[in-house]
């Protein structure tokens, strides 16, 4: 199975690395919707727009928020 963000090896959807990013992102969508009450659409807007968001993360926010709007 490849990666479905960068065609790598993966287990699952996503390789290791999107695997940790992706698993952050979930992690941390519960303590951005406890302090501002946002969607997980806003979420995925707000971490793709932030130039502190890492690569990894970036990427696994962008494929999110693509593979919603299908």
């Amino acid at each position: 199975m490849k990666c479905k963000v960068c065609d790598r090896k993966a287990e699952n959807e996503y390789c290791e690395l999107h695997e940790k990013a992706y698993r952050n992102i979930v992690k941390e969508h519960d303590a951005w919707k406890k302090a501002s009450d946002v969607s997980w659409k806003q979420y995925l807007n707000e971490l793709v727009n932030n130039p502190y968001t890492g690569v990894w993360a970036r990427e696994v926010a962008e494929h999110l928020m693509k593979s919603e709007e299908k």
